[in-house]
């Protein structure tokens, strides 16, 4: 059963840009607000307090319930130097982080895993760390070009690599409650809207290790969601692979009585995928979003799209050192 808490606060660790110079909701730190917070008195600020952004997405995901505090780490971005860079520069303790959470099979969500591993239990007394998977995660994948050959896209680190490196592993299509209770993460997500077709070109190799097989659909992706109190449903979606419609619609049918209050994450509106930017946008009208935090690789015309149609009141972009609280 999912447990609602009184608060989730969301860390942007990794997303493709930065921007401490738009103004912000309330509810949102920039990266240089929350240095200054941190900081305080006299400090210059100058290249060696600021985070990178590169192409992928990490985020710190803590909870509140009376006097519990859990957090987990929602994946962990491209590769090590822009995670462990920007977990320093943020000054962010990741002793805490009890459950690592993987989105699906690619790199740019699970490159610097094994380093997040050897940071965490550095700072939590080498005590074994939670790690949510799906089986499918672990395929060698590649994207077709056009002429035929196959760009191979790096693994993911495999279960063996992760167990040793002091994971736990629970590598299951199921969905699974995290943090006693105060997180779900999905299963595999149905596609059920005619417009969303995952990601087009993609294969992944079969499991005699011989050949390629049509891998569009990416069924390993799963969402994230929280519930907040007299909110609701807080969805955080990695790179929506499976169709952000197909997201909502299925945290909705999983939770029927909890309004959806927060959709943070990537929405993969870019390339071929823009086509499809108008009926996404009309079909999200649905679900009366209070917060839409998009990032990674939402892609700039989705989110002027967003932007033109949901307004400043809804919409809250994702950058680099970001700090959401609801």
């Amino acid at each position: 059963m999912l447990q609602t808490v009184q608060s989730v606060e969301i860390k942007i660790l990794v997303d493709n840009v930065t921007d401490s110079l738009s103004t912000v909701p309330a509810f949102v730190e920039t990266e240089w607000a929350g240095l200054g917070r941190r900081r305080r008195g006299n400090w210059v600020l100058d290249g060696s307090c600021m985070c990178c952004a590169a192409h992928g997405l990490s985020c710190l995901i803590t909870v509140r319930k009376g006097a519990s505090t859990r957090t987990l780490l929602f994946d962990s971005g491209p590769e090590d130097a822009v995670f462990e860079r920007n977990v320093s520069r943020l000054g962010v303790d990741l002793g805490p982080v009890e459950a690592i959470v993987l989105s699906h099979g690619h790199f740019d969500h699970g490159g610097a895993m094994l380093r997040a591993l050897q940071l965490i239990r550095d700072r939590n007394g080498g005590r074994v760390v939670s790690y949510y998977a799906h089986p499918d995660m672990f395929r060698t994948r590649a994207t077709k070009m056009p002429n035929g050959s196959m760009r191979l896209l790096e693994d993911v680190p495999s279960v063996e690599a992760l167990t040793a490196y002091g994971a736990e592993v629970v590598n299951t299509e199921q969905p699974q409650f995290l943090l006693d209770g105060m997180a779900y993460v999905s299963g595999e997500i149905p596609r059920v809207t005619r417009f969303e077709k995952g990601l087009p070109g993609q294969h992944r190799k079969t499991l005699d290790g011989k050949g390629w097989e049509l891998d569009e659909l990416v069924m390993d992706e799963r969402f994230l969601a929280v519930h907040v109190e007299g909110k609701g449903l807080v969805v955080f979606t990695a790179c929506s692979h499976a169709g952000v419609i197909n997201v909502l619609k299925h945290a909705k049918s999983s939770y029927p009585d909890v309004p959806l209050y927060a959709l943070v994450g990537g929405f993969h509106l870019t390339g071929s995928n823009e086509r499809i930017i108008p009926e996404t946008v009309e079909a999200m009208r649905e679900f009366d979003l209070s917060v839409i935090a998009p990032g990674h690789c939402t892609g700039w015309r989705a989110v002027n799209a967003l932007a033109n149609a949901f307004g400043d009141g809804k919409l809250a972009p994702l950058a680099v050192g970001k700090r959401y609280s609801f």
